[in-house]
């Protein structure tokens, strides 16, 4: 998620990090770097100028310049112009006091509006709601079928019609879900291009036929200022009440993200970070703009622990850690339940400064199946006590495992080494002294 943006960012900031002293000429040479950066991200022009503006403004101010750490003082700026930049702070969706709630999902073709349907409904759900899908799109073959296959996996239903027009679809399901105690209906409407005149007359009139509490722009992050030019049309025809952000964990420039708010002056509400259905996040623009300059995204991850890890088990290897207990069995379980936050990538992109460790995207998901299936080809009495494993059994291992010896004895040479780091945190040394020794 904007790894190229992040990089480059701090590059351009790092001088004057560092800096005790800092003067007009260097404040406007970093930022012009950090204009060809947003540029670079593919970023709204117009946003650009203003923003580089802005920041320029405020870095010139004496409070600054007289600052005994300068260089910090720009960077919150810069922080604080990107989260004012981005919507200042989290919108939510409208919902109807009196059910059901209607909510209108639009955009182009292929930007993923179907999935997110079902993963908005998911969520919903997940908050006590009784969400209704409604396949609307009756153009794109299968594209029942697939809001079907979605329902059926979150156990939400879906009203469907094969003969039907789409507006008369959407006008029915309203009746259908005062029927059935469905107070949520979300309606999945066909991929439209913003040029095509009849196609946006038919979204127009199913938001006129069922006069919805929120209308969602759904697009792509990865089209970048196309997605922004998009936006403004459909936003023009459909006065819609904001956007999701989807295919967010994919290679991700930014220039979306940064610019779509400033554009069509409606906020960001969701974004989309995986595959899966439960891939699916508010949009925060402060928790984004520490993401984008490295800062990363605390608050994030402990919500994502806290949805995934079982308290109780949370307990049991806190005390295990602090006994020095801590065996290969307890780190394979502590892997699964990492995987259930979402890719390895994703969850290192919200720890604090982990973009300056090299590129976030280039980290190995495939080493993880093969730590896993080195660890399952031990015996229960291996992974509990590692110490016994003998050269014999390390060969078995490695030929139950298909990797090689070597991957073996990296595995546990790693493993005995992570012991030693918790058995020094329970001793009370402190982590930094720890971090240090480890990797100097």
């Amino acid at each position: 998620m904007f790894d190229a943006l992040t990089q480059k960012l701090d590059v351009a900031l790092k001088r004057l990090r560092g800096q005790g002293r800092i003067s007009e000429e260097n404040i406007a040479e970093t930022l012009r770097e950090v204009r060809t950066v947003l540029l670079d991200a593919d970023v709204n022009y117009k946003v650009v100028k203003d923003f580089i503006e802005s920041v320029t403004l405020k870095s010139l101010g004496q409070e600054v310049l007289s600052s005994l750490s300068p260089g910090q003082l720009i960077v919150k700026i810069i922080y604080d112009e990107l989260v004012l930049l981005m919507g200042s702070e989290k919108a939510d969706i409208n919902l109807s006091a009196n059910p059901p709630s209607v909510i209108l999902i639009a955009g182009l073709q292929g930007s993923g509006k179907t999935t997110f349907a079902a993963k908005l409904a998911n969520l919903l759900k997940s908050k006590g709601r009784n969400p209704l899908l409604v396949a609307a799109d009756v153009y794109r073959p299968a594209a029942i079928d697939q809001l079907e296959m979605l329902g059926a996996q979150i156990g939400v239903p879906v009203f469907t019609s094969r003969t039907d027009s789409a507006v008369a679809i959407a006008k029915a399901s309203l009746e259908h879900a005062r029927k059935n105690i469905r107070d949520t209906i979300i309606v999945d409407t066909a991929g439209r291009l913003h040029v095509d005149e009849e196609m946006m007359r038919e979204v127009e009139q199913i938001k006129s036929s069922i006069a919805p509490h929120e209308i969602l722009f759904v697009v792509d992050a990865m089209t970048g200022q196309d997605a922004v030019n998009t936006a403004k049309a459909f936003h023009d025809r459909l006065d819609f009440n904001g956007v999701v952000l989807t295919k967010l964990d994919g290679d991700t420039r930014g220039g979306a993200a940064l610019s779509i708010r400033s554009v069509v002056e409606k906020p960001i509400k969701f974004v989309g970070t995986g595959e899966k259905l439960d891939a699916l996040e508010p949009f925060y623009p402060d928790r984004m703009a520490s993401r984008i300059l490295g800062m990363g995204d605390i608050v994030s991850l402990v919500e994502k622990a806290q949805q995934t890890f079982d308290k109780d088990k949370a307990q049991q290897l806190e005390q295990k850690m602090r006994k020095s207990q801590f065996t290969l069995e307890d780190f394979f379980d502590q892997l699964q339940e990492i995987k259930k936050m979402g890719s390895l990538s994703q969850v290192m992109s919200m720890i604090p400064g982990m973009n300056r460790m090299g590129k976030i995207d280039d980290v190995d998901e495939k080493g993880l199946k093969y730590v896993e299936a080195i660890i399952q080809s031990m015996t229960r009495e291996e992974r509990i006590h590692p110490a016994i494993i003998n050269g014999s059994r390390r060969k078995r291992i490695a030929q139950g495992s298909g990797r090689s010896i070597q991957d073996v004895n990296k595995l546990l040479k790693q493993f005995f080494e992570m012991q030693k780091m918790m058995k020094n945190m329970t001793k009370g040394k402190s982590f930094s002294r720890m971090m240090a020794q480890r990797f100097n």
